[in-house]
């Protein structure tokens, strides 16, 4: 078991030299009680409590307080409606044409065993009081890649394969996967984190398991010395504008032009 000094000195390096804009946070799959004090939520959605933990706060969130249905049925909670279950709730908001393609997204959901976790605790990862079962990060899409390549470095090179659903982002894609497959997954981003949250158009989600934090903080300690703050320069970039302006001709492709 990692000591808790290290998990929050882990979650602070990989914040400093990520450049991210908010905190790691920790996540615990709890079967007993939270820690004394914390915050129990009412009435909020997962993706809502990961968003008040990487804007600092620690909170709990269980079945009761758990507002979305499918993330009940991931953490095993409680069952899927039948609505969803079905897939029409999809057709009603919009999210798929054609119900059957709904039931596949829920019947082929990666879950957790019902009974297994009684409570959810989250919390920014530096301010950790106790050792997280999965770390999310919620950020731009290039802050996420640098951590994400860190996570390949770690595992010698392995290919990083993202499972989706264009649903469940934060609580299947980000926490269910990483905790069940001890793996980092990546996500793009769902309508419902995207609706109820202030994740930004740019933003995207990313999850690991404890196992991996060490191993990404230093892989990422390494990146930051060189390959980080060389691609962040553009120099590459800088020196196609150059030599475009020395022949008389424009390169510029953050417009687009009649």
């Amino acid at each position: 078991m990692i000591e808790i000094e290290k998990v929050r000195a882990a979650g602070e390096k990989i914040r400093l030299t990520a450049g991210l804009a908010t905190f790691p946070v920790g996540v615990s799959l709890l079967a007993g009680n939270g820690t004394p004090g914390t915050e129990r939520l009412e009435g909020n959605r997962y993706c809502q409590a990961l968003m008040r933990a990487r804007h600092g706060e620690s909170v709990l969130l269980d079945a009761a307080g758990l507002a979305c249905p499918a993330a009940a049925r991931a953490f095993g909670f409680r069952p899927l409606p039948e609505k969803l279950a079905s897939g029409e709730g999809l057709v009603t908001f919009g999210i798929v044409g054609d119900p059957s393609v709904g039931r596949t997204m829920f019947e082929r959901m990666p879950a957790i065993e019902t009974g297994m976790v009684k409570i959810l605790e989250l919390f920014p990862l530096e301010r950790a009081e106790r050792v997280p079962d999965v770390v999310v990060v919620e950020d731009e899409v290039e802050r996420l890649m640098w951590i994400a390549l860190a996570g390949l470095n770690a595992e010698g090179g392995r290919r990083v394969e993202s499972s989706t659903a264009i649903l469940q982002a934060t609580c299947v894609d980000s926490t269910v996967i990483p905790f069940l497959e001890d793996r980092l997954n990546l996500s793009y981003g769902c309508y419902g984190c995207r609706d109820a949250t202030d994740m930004a158009s740019g933003e995207a989600v990313l999850g690991f398991p404890l196992r991996m934090l060490l191993p990404i903080e230093r892989e990422l300690s390494r990146l930051g010395q060189k390959a980080m703050p060389a691609s962040r320069a553009k120099r590459a970039y800088e020196n196609l504008k150059t030599e475009a302006a020395a022949r008389g001709s424009r390169v510029d492709c953050a417009k687009i032009t009649d």
